[in-house]
């Protein structure tokens, strides 16, 4: 895959509605060409325990950030016309339908790859199929894990190696 947008989702709590932050990471022609970070009000607007302690975020990070509307605006024009790719798309497909619904949008119905699924196929030596695992294996850097948009940028590097 030459050309597409790979995308990852960190949640506030176990709602796939509650998106709290977005990486995008555009690829075209087989390079990097923009990426795109923000942090999003979830909905409904709590933190788990368990989330926080994954990404680190917490209701101060997100409080004054704007709504998931106004972020997918700043999206769906740099994302227009590409396939999406995610490490475990089942999730980040999920969350992005759901939060669509949520917001009463009209969901594009985006083609998702999975760079999970790729990487159980054409590396299954590995211990795990987890995204840093399968990163350090493609030579990415994974120090900022669970961070939306390093995720999205090792998700991109993986898709441009296994895809």
């Amino acid at each position: 895959m030459d050309n597409f947008a790979a995308i990852d989702f960190e949640t506030a709590n176990s709602e796939r509605t509650s998106v709290c932050s977005v990486g995008i990471v555009i690829v075209r022609d087989g390079k990097i060409t923009d990426t795109f970070y923000s942090l999003i009000q979830p909905e409904p607007n709590y933190y788990t325990y368990w989330c926080t302690r994954v990404h680190g975020l917490t209701a101060v990070d997100t409080d004054c950030a704007p709504v998931f509307p106004d972020v997918w605006r700043q999206i769906a024009a740099r994302i227009e016309g590409l396939p999406l790719v995610a490490h475990n798309k089942a999730f980040d497909e999920s969350c992005l339908k759901a939060v669509f619904r949520c917001y009463q949008m009209d969901y594009p119905d985006y083609l998702f790859f999975d760079t999970l699924r790729a990487a159980r196929h054409r590396l299954p030596h590995l211990p795990n199929h987890q995204l840093d695992t399968v990163a350090r294996a493609c030579g990415c850097d994974m120090t900022n894990h669970h961070h939306a948009l390093a995720d999205a940028e090792a998700c991109a590097r993986i898709a441009m190696q296994l895809l």
